[in-house]
């Protein structure tokens, strides 16, 4: 008498469909997310998913700075929220002072005015958090943890109120330079500004994925997070690429801030604490210290937003994006996608 048994599967097949659960998890999400909105948005479905899609790569962008000063020196940076928006009105000033008023038609005009402003906007504030780092950070590197929290929430304040005082204590409005035209492809339609965004965002972290994961700097900062005496000893610069680290950070919040004054039109001296706030939840509900988890829980608090102001709740947003946080840590402490650990760099 014989018997076959079904063979298990190899280590290859398995490594292979751990590859693809994660994108098959968020595009059935999304699925799912599209369709609750479509219950009671009926014919501007698709003008509110987009706008999730909008909100939440904001989110994402100043998330991944918290997630990367966390993942490297462990320390909650809570000044991240006000480096975006310093970014908003620096963008906001370069604008005003090159004239712009609305929006631009002219392409070439356009596209200029827009390198030039994520340029300069992304290199002063990556500038400011290595500045923030070098004066208020480094000397608290030991210290107990305590220290550099009340640190960070001290310099927060700071920036408020230096742009409190030397600027404005209203909202003030930004030029939106992209036209509020829509963009079919096919059934499909989306705000030309929409796409902007979502694009920009999407871009910004496949860039910083692969700046981490396939260059020498990006190595020296996973060797550092993993365990910074040992990276140190293997000849690693640790003051570097620490500062490295702040300068992308707040290069990422910089490009929020400009996200921010195109999409929305508006900054004020306080919107970094609210904005701030969502960004590190996001990194903590994707799961704080992974850069892919970071991005995914930006756009989950978008999608929550958007679903709340979509079936009348839009005052209780901020109460359900935090009853979410509670769930998910709850269920899995570690967030979304864990805490990313690593045996070697």
């Amino acid at each position: 008498m014989t018997s076959t048994a079904s063979a298990a599967p190899s280590a290859a097949t398995r490594l292979d469909l751990g590859r693809w659960t994660g994108p098959l998890a968020v595009l059935v999400a999304l699925a799912l997310a599209y369709g609750v909105i479509a219950l009671d948005a009926g014919d501007e479905a698709q003008t509110q998913f987009t706008n999730a899609l909008t909100i939440g790569a904001v989110y994402a962008l100043i998330a991944l700075g918290y997630t990367m000063v966390y993942g490297i020196i462990e320390l909650i940076n809570f000044a991240h929220g006000d480096v975006f928006m310093c970014g908003s009105f620096v963008s906001w000033w370069l604008l005003t002072y090159l004239g712009f008023t609305g929006a631009v038609t002219d392409p070439v005009v356009l596209v200029g005015a827009l390198v030039l402003t994520f340029v300069v906007s992304m290199v002063v504030m990556g500038v400011v958090g290595v500045v923030i780092e070098r004066l208020a950070y480094r000397r608290l590197r030991n210290a107990p943890r305590l220290a550099p929290l009340i640190t960070a929430i001290g310099v927060s304040f700071i920036l408020q109120n230096i742009v409190f005082v030397t600027i404005s204590n209203s909202i003030i409005t930004t030029p939106q330079l992209i036209p509020s035209t829509i963009v079919r492809f096919g059934p499909l339609h989306i705000n030309q500004i929409n796409l902007f965004v979502i694009v920009l965002a999407l871009l910004l972290m496949a860039g910083l994925q692969l700046f981490v994961n396939r260059t020498r700097l990006g190595r020296a900062m996973r060797s550092t997070a993993i365990d910074r005496e040992a990276a140190q000893l293997m000849g690693v610069d640790i003051n570097t690429t620490i500062a490295l680290t702040f300068f992308i950070g707040s290069a990422l919040a910089g490009a929020a801030g400009v996200v921010q004054g195109l999409y929305f039109g508006v900054t004020v001296f306080n919107l970094g604490f609210q904005d701030g706030l969502k960004a590190f939840t996001a990194a903590v509900l994707g799961g704080i210290g992974n850069i892919t988890g970071a991005a995914l829980g930006g756009f989950v608090i978008g999608f929550i937003e958007t679903i709340a102001a979509v079936y009348g709740y839009g005052r209780w947003s901020g109460a359900a994006v935090f009853v979410a946080l509670v769930l998910v840590l709850v269920f899995r402490p570690t967030g979304i996608l864990g805490q990313q650990l690593a045996d070697r760099a």
